[in-house]
């Protein structure tokens, strides 16, 4: 039996029109990683978000993914894994699969997000599971300290795409951010600041690239806070 991960695919031929639609995909432009398209259409990534995913095999297939990501992809409030449920299904299929082709950095998920490991139905299943699961208000919150900075913060910058309340907007991959963890979503931003992700929208790189620590820790404080239902 294969050893098996995390994440996704549901809304898969919508999804694919969406993004047909509105051309193709920019070029990133964090540093070592120039001249990629940040999120290219093409290989096991339309295959996972063509299948048809199967939740009730993906709750058995996450089994052994919940040893870091909880159950039912809650996370952890550390920050050492992220909030799995409820996400959109083709941004879990954009993170896994560009972790397998190295778009994205995070040598955690290597050894257990390769072709060898799970295939893209695997991946189609699992985001099935994934993506129905509950996002609870129990996720970990900043210290409150500059509240109302981070709220300014993210109404200039953030909320275009990631939506007021942030809950993201699937066809275009943009990721939920309600109910996510405060310390994960800070270490992420800091991440893409620094251009050390790798597979980051670079309309995000931009907006960001001029934050101050700060700045950074008050954004994320504030989208912590945001109502997760």
């Amino acid at each position: 039996m294969k050893t098996r991960l995390l994440v996704v695919s549901l809304l898969a031929l919508p999804v694919l029109a969406s993004c047909a639609e509105s051309g193709p995909p920019p070029r990133a432009e964090e540093s070592g990683h120039g001249g990629q398209v940040w999120n290219e259409m093409e290989g096991e990534k339309l295959q996972a978000l063509g299948a048809a995913g199967d939740a009730a095999r993906g709750a058995i297939t996450f089994e052994v993914c919940e040893g870091c990501h909880r159950n039912g992809g809650a996370g952890r409030v550390n920050g050492s894994y992220p909030r799995l449920a409820g996400q959109h299904a083709p941004v879990l299929i954009k993170q896994i699969t560009d972790i397998r082709a190295g778009r994205r950095t995070n040598h955690k998920m290597v050894p257990f997000s390769g072709a060898d490991v799970i295939g893209a139905q695997d991946i189609a299943d699992i985001a099935a599971y994934l993506a129905a699961q509950p996002v609870t208000p129990d996720n970990g919150r900043g210290p409150g300290d500059d509240i109302e900075r981070g709220g300014q913060l993210y109404a200039r910058d953030c909320a275009t795409c990631h939506g007021e309340f942030g809950k993201g907007a699937a066809a275009r991959f943009y990721p939920r951010l309600s109910g996510q963890h405060y310390l994960y979503l800070l270490r992420e931003a800091r991440a893409i600041r620094n251009g050390e992700r790798g597979n980051s929208n670079p309309e995000m790189v931009q907006a960001i690239k001029a934050y101050s620590d700060a700045d950074l820790e008050a954004v994320s404080d504030f989208v912590s806070r945001l109502p997760p239902g």
